[in-house]
């Protein structure tokens, strides 16, 4: 089943978490000696929603209403979001320089 949430996104405000630039990415990643690239497995979806999301994002069609479970691509604020839990899960490694994370890809 999919939703489409283009209303929804209107009334979102967005969230203000910085997703790394390509440019400076590129350069910090032109200084590495050793490169190893990994991809969150279905990371947006080992997010939960809240009530209130859930609540937001039914789709109601002829035979009942579903509900969203788990965080789900299209949605305004979602990126933001991940990047920040990834940000708080390696604040360490995002300091020390040598981790880069571009929402779900890990280098």
């Amino acid at each position: 089943m999919v939703g489409d949430f283009k209303a929804l996104n209107t009334y979102k405000i967005p969230a203000r978490q910085p997703i790394p630039r390509i440019h400076e990415t590129l350069t910090q990643l032109s200084q590495a000696k050793f490169i190893t690239a990994m991809d969150s497995l279905k990371g947006f979806h080992q997010n939960v929603l809240t009530d209130n999301s859930k609540k937001l994002l039914r789709i109601i069609v002829h035979c009942g209403i579903f509900e969203y479970l788990r965080m789900l691509f299209g949605i305004k604020n979602a990126p933001s979001h991940y990047q920040r839990m990834m940000n708080t899960i390696f604040p360490e490694q995002l300091s020390a320089g040598w981790l880069i994370i571009d929402i779900d890809d890990i280098r």
